[in-house]
């Protein structure tokens, strides 16, 4: 009796869908591990952190810096790989591959966080050595851009196009609060600046990371064929 083998599409949408599960677990694990470590850190440093004034990579300056950097690196890997996954798993659309590559340049935005850490001066002061800022500037800039191109995917992809609105209006209040942390938070001179850690907090937590990991849900769902 001869066997017929399977074809060859099969074991490639096999492959693919394993891949995408992965990714999806990786832009889930992403965002709460970043944000388990870092105020896990916050916790333990206590008084010696000012969470409400310092931005989070303040946390590289302190005593355990290290960790904070391994956290970036982290992070920024598990996007390259949620980015990835993302652009298999959306229905190719003309210029689509926007929105999945401007998340991935943020991810390496959070690998470049890593390598230019900022830096504690002899008064306690922290500050940017070079190359800290830039890696700010590209990861919240392309989080927020990204979105929005992506959006506009996922909306001419059926198992996608629910999430199409909740994915713009996150993208823009990304891209509205970059501006605005940008004018009149971090500006040493800025009124707003003694709470530049509440701000940076705020729009990490409350809108581009929750994005990410109802993006990574819907991944899992469609990875596993489920409507």
């Amino acid at each position: 009796m001869t066997t017929t083998p399977a074809p060859a599409s099969t074991a490639d949408e096999t492959h693919t869908d394993r891949f995408t599960v992965a990714s999806a677990r990786a832009g889930i694990l992403g965002p709460a591990l970043f944000t388990a470590v870092f105020l896990a850190l916050e916790a333990v440093l206590g008084d010696r952190y000012d969470r409400v004034a310092e931005v989070v990579s303040a946390l590289e300056a302190t005593p355990y810096g290290w960790i904070q950097r391994l956290n970036f690196v982290v992070f920024g890997l598990l996007t390259l790989a949620f980015a990835t996954g993302l652009h298999r798993a959306v229905r190719p659309s003309r210029l689509g591959v926007a929105g999945p590559a401007l998340l991935g340049v943020s991810g390496i935005g959070l690998l470049l966080a890593a390598m230019f850490p900022l830096r504690e001066d002899a008064n306690g002061v922290t500050y940017d050595p070079g190359g800290h800022v830039v890696a700010g500037v590209m990861f919240f800039a392309t989080s927020a851009i990204g979105l929005v191109m992506l959006s506009r995917r996922l909306a001419r992809d059926p198992r996608w196009r629910g999430l199409s609105r909740y994915v713009l209006t996150a993208g823009a209040a990304a891209m509205a609060g970059f501006v605005l942390i940008g004018a009149l938070v971090m500006p040493d001179d800025a009124a707003l600046n003694p709470y530049a850690g509440v701000f940076q907090r705020a729009l990490i937590l409350i809108v581009l990371f929750p994005c990410r990991t109802i993006l990574g849900l819907r991944m899992l769902r469609v990875a596993r064929g489920r409507p």
